[in-house]
């Protein structure tokens, strides 16, 4: 079935549809909001902002006021506000909004009460442990709020405890995977099955359906893909990433073009497809640095472009139709 976007478009081709009618049909058939849409949305943002605001307040008034503070009264404070927004979830669960920011609220409390019990206490000197047990104790959270934003905010803590982990001990351990590109790898692995558990799960609960977060981890995916093929290129003869990166190129492709078809994860494709592309014409084919080979990289970059851009726009046209 066509959109009503591009019904509305061929009614007008058509001359099936009066000039003057144009700007009701978009607004009847919502491609335009409305004013009440528009209404809804600021509420839901300025709800949003100020529960985040609200935590980040309660955050700087302690640090501000730390030396005024006696110790009991920080905690006492941080811990009182976390458990108000465990009740306001618990009285305002059902409402689509406050009840999981509430508990977003909560989370972000949590992480402070953390902060003030190692800054406190002196509990340990590695940054990593703090976003760890973070995302540890959150996780029960994430599971009763059923909100995409607490999972999203529980897989960026994963992914910061892995990158600080690595910083303390360059590998796991100090002996396994004892290299940038063993990095690359285990942040690709977690933000790839993540991804893909979260599509398979979306067919199952509809609180998964939001777009923004798969794409947001596919960003995380392909990010740390594209640069573990960098790696490869510019760094190691016989790294296997060219390989791995044109199976997750492949993947990626079959996934979200003939399964679930999305526009957003086709442009990445094109992006780190381009990216990759020249990194290595210039690495193996056009190695000298003159002027022409830089006028020749700026050819590939415009027609790569220039090609990928005509490709999704037929994509979309087929996905419209």
């Amino acid at each position: 079935m066509a959109t009503p976007r591009q019904q509305i478009i061929d009614f007008i081709e058509q001359e099936r549809l009066p000039k003057e009618n144009v700007q009701r049909a978009l607004i009847l058939t919502q491609v335009y909001p409305s004013g009440k849409a528009w209404r809804g949305f600021v509420e839901s943002l300025c709800l949003y902002l100020g529960g985040l605001a609200f935590g980040v307040a309660a955050i700087f008034f302690v640090a501000y006021n730390w030396v005024e503070l006696g110790r009991f009264a920080k905690f006492a404070m941080v811990e009182l506000l976390m458990v108000a927004g465990v009740i306001a979830y618990w009285k305002f669960g059902d409402h689509k909004i406050i009840g999981p920011l509430s508990l977003i609220v909560s989370t972000l409390l949590l992480g402070a009460l953390m902060a003030l019990y190692g800054q406190t206490y002196q509990t340990g000197a590695d940054p990593w442990q703090l976003f760890f047990n973070w995302a540890l104790l959150m996780l029960p959270w994430a599971f009763v709020a059923r909100s995409s934003v607490l999972w999203i905010v529980w897989l960026s803590l994963l992914n910061l405890s892995i990158l600080l982990y690595y910083q303390t001990f360059r590998g796991l351990l100090g002996v396994l995977f004892y290299s940038e590109e063993s990095l690359l790898w285990i942040v690709f692995s977690l933000n790839t099955a993540a991804l893909l558990l979260w599509e398979y799960c979306a067919r199952i609960w509809d609180w998964l359906q939001p777009r923004w977060a798969p794409r947001l981890l596919a960003v995380g995916s392909g990010l740390s893909m594209t640069w573990l093929c960098f790696v490869g290129i510019f760094d190691s003869v016989n790294s296997p990433t060219g390989v791995a990166w044109l199976i997750w190129m492949g993947l990626f492709y079959f996934i979200y073009r003939k399964v679930k078809p999305d526009l957003f994860m086709l442009a990445g494709l094109c992006l780190s497809g381009i990216v990759v592309t020249v990194a290595f014409c210039s690495e193996y084919i056009l190695s000298d640095a003159d002027e022409g080979t830089f006028l020749l990289l700026a050819i590939i970059v415009l027609g790569l472009g220039a090609g990928s851009a005509v490709w999704l726009k037929r994509v979309n046209e087929e996905l419209q139709s």
